[in-house]
């Protein structure tokens, strides 16, 4: 089984007329130990593949190495891809971070996290 890491960041479009720049995350860092979901993730970012394009899974309350911008990460053998979530799982990484203790009661059930603007960036070389 490999492993190999992969960087997100989520992006909002403002609505704001004078600010009509999209919003981007920092960048999170994630770790995938399966080797289909490696080979979708590295489809996504040559632009072989399209369809599920997101990232989700269970949030793990405890910093990763590899993620050093938060205090969470998620657990590898959760992970997923999706073109469509439900909206109680989506929230921004940063949001994330300042609700963390709350996170699995009504903010974010089950510590299932799924960002609908999350959009993979690059592979971290390891």
């Amino acid at each position: 089984m490999a492993t190999a890491r992969f960087s997100f960041r989520t992006e909002h479009k403002s609505t704001y007329v004078m600010n009509p720049e999209p919003r981007h995350s920092k960048e999170f860092i994630f770790e995938l130990t399966d080797d289909k979901l490696i080979k979708h993730a590295r489809a996504l970012l040559a632009g072989t593949a399209s369809h599920e394009g997101h990232v989700g899974g269970r949030i793990v309350h405890k910093k990763a190495d590899y993620n050093p911008a938060f205090s969470f990460h998620l657990d590898p053998s959760t992970i997923y891809f999706f073109d469509t979530e439900i909206e109680v799982r989506d929230a921004e990484p940063e949001y994330v971070e300042d609700h963390i203790d709350d996170a699995g009661g009504a903010f974010l059930p089950g510590k299932q996290w799924a960002p609908w603007a999350s959009r993979i960036i690059r592979e971290i070389k390891i």
